[in-house]
């Protein structure tokens, strides 16, 4: 009994050192240099930039894939840990291109908080609002920073009423500026106003440096530009825009802080804030509205599937959320879908790219089992007694593509591919219910279907080509309503390989049309439809 407390003991405090966060922006806001500046901060990297990490460390590059590294763009997502303080971070890198918007949102299901990344000059871009309805839909906790100080861009105040409009959360300055954007000096903390002077390093390389001043001396040195920043903060002391930890982790506020990702200003207070604002893991609901204990046997949900990681090997990765208990490499698990016992002898941790065997894990961390081929995304692994995560939400396409193979002697590559990619998530893919043997595949934005091609070709040796449909929107739909609807002209019903259907339609206009003539058919608005995209 003693040995079994002492273990319990253990699986509490390792959870309470624990974060696990994602960074979600819109595309050239400053997501990846945020990220690597973080493992600049954490001592992971010598030096921002760097093809090598520093001795003893692996490759910190997060985006491996060849398309990757030739465009520059993140098009997967990872996850990255490393040690800051007295905690352990896990953070789970995101694409940051619009077109791969749905990795991202399951990506989110893993996570206990975000920070969302906005650019001084644009504001709050179409995707940040797409980002933001699933962070709602999950009750994420979010802080804030405002990047590229050190260009022009828009005053602070009025990025603050534009993130309360929008997004309707309301901001909370931890962190002040010094100076206009373009014109950044430092900034304020407005927890003790003593200020922190910024100085750029060669290209943003190595750590910014940094000069605490006493607010008299600050006066003196900085003049008006200071005046002008206290007499803001003292204004947002009046509206009470000020932290609170529980109407933060209730979603009503979000912790903000400004700097430039680029220079390394301000990354040093936001990983601190990371550190002592964002929650550790807590007891994980189950769909019966009962909570799995961190102390409970070990458990732990799919959020992510991606092949050929390691291309010498083909192998695959299904990334693990732990929700409770100490996972330990080579226990056995039960499959929630099927039932049937899973090894995890190859269990890993990822660092990018690269990856290394872990031998013990705790709620909160992210572990790859490797070539578990029978895991698909949104599975729960638990040992004891069994439990069933919230499934995840579905999310809305945008663009519909039928697709083909050219060769028809590659027929059983291109059945293996579409198989394996639908398993990754990289697109949803649809059949009809007529026998049409030629998927549709659904998809939120054009890269996604460059992606699919080029893996079907370089990967599965599959040439394909794509065939226009007439769809634009999608809804869920129930049994009941498959046969009237399937009666409408220019309305398809389709299914997914998990049972589930969509609706798909000609236009938004064909929509609202169906529905108000057929309000008795109950079509179920996905995950992402609220916001539009903007090209």
């Amino acid at each position: 009994m003693a040995i079994e407390d002492a273990e319990r003991r253990e699986i509490v405090e390792e959870a309470s050192r624990r974060r696990t966060f994602a960074i979600i922006s819109h595309p050239d806001a400053g997501k990846t240099t945020l990220t690597e500046k973080f493992l600049l901060y954490a001592g992971v990297i010598a030096e921002a930039g760097a093809v090598k990490a520093r001795a003893g460390r692996r490759d910190t590059r997060s985006d491996w894939m060849a398309m990757e590294q030739e465009r520059g763009i993140s098009v997967t997502s990872t996850a990255l840990q490393f040690e800051y303080r007295d905690c352990l971070i896990n953070l789970l890198d995101t694409p940051g291109h619009r077109d791969f918007s749905e990795d991202t949102y399951r990506v989110l299901t893993a996570v206990d908080a975000v920070v969302m990344v906005l650019d001084v000059a644009k504001g709050v871009e179409a995707q940040t609002l797409k980002l933001f309805e699933v962070c709602r839909s999950l009750g994420l906790p979010m802080l804030t920073f405002l990047n590229k100080l050190d260009r022009p861009g828009k005053s602070p105040l009025e990025l603050l009423d534009e993130i309360e409009d929008k997004i309707g959360v309301r901001p909370t300055p931890v962190t002040w500026p010094v100076g206009i954007p373009g014109d950044f000096r430092g900034v304020i903390d407005r927890r003790t106003m003593r200020f922190t002077r910024f100085e750029r390093s060669v290209r943003g390389k190595t750590l910014a440096s940094e000069v605490e001043l006493e607010a008299s001396l600050a006066a003196v040195q900085e003049g008006s530009d200071w005046t002008n920043a206290v007499d803001e903060s003292a204004l947002l002391d009046a509206v009470g825009a000020t932290h609170d930890q529980a109407n933060f982790l209730e979603g009503k506020t979000s912790p903000l802080f400004v700097g430039s990702a680029m220079n390394n200003f301000g990354v040093r207070a936001l990983l601190d804030a990371v550190v002592e604002f964002v929650p550790s893991p807590g007891p994980r609901l189950a769909v019966d509205g009962q909570t799995r204990s961190l102390d409970a046997p070990v458990s732990g949900f799919v959020f992510k599937i991606q092949a050929n990681m390691d291309p010498s090997h083909r192998d695959h990765v299904a990334f693990v959320r732990l929700c409770s208990g100490k996972f330990v490499r080579g226990v056995n698990l039960t499959h929630g879908a099927t039932g049937r016992t899973l090894s995890t002898k190859y269990a890993s941790t990822l660092f990018g790219a690269d990856r290394s065997t872990v031998e013990t894990a705790f709620p909160g961390d992210v572990v790859g089992l490797v070539n578990a081929g029978e895991l698909r995304i949104g599975d729960a692994l638990y040992a004891g007694a069994p439990v069933v995560f919230p499934s995840f939400p579905q999310f809305a396409p945008e663009m519909f593509r039928r697709v083909r193979v050219k060769d028809p002697g590659r027929a059983k590559q291109f059945r293996r591919g579409v198989d394996q990619l639908e398993r990754e998530g990289v697109l949803q893919v649809l059949y009809e219910g007529d026998g049409d043997p030629l998927p549709v595949l659904a998809a939120v934005g054009q890269m996604q279907f460059e992606v699919f091609q080029y893996r079907m070709e370089h990967e599965f040796g599959a040439l394909i080509e794509y065939l226009s449909t007439p769809y634009r929107v999608a809804r869920t739909i129930t049994p009941e309503g498959v046969t009237q609807m399937g009666r409408i002209p220019g309305v398809r019903v389709l299914h997914r390989t998990d049972g589930s259907m969509l609706a798909l339609f000609e236009s938004a206009v064909r929509l609202e049309t169906v529905m108000r003539d057929h309000p008795e058919v109950d079509l179920g608005v996905l995950l992402g439809s609220g916001f539009s995209v903007l090209s």
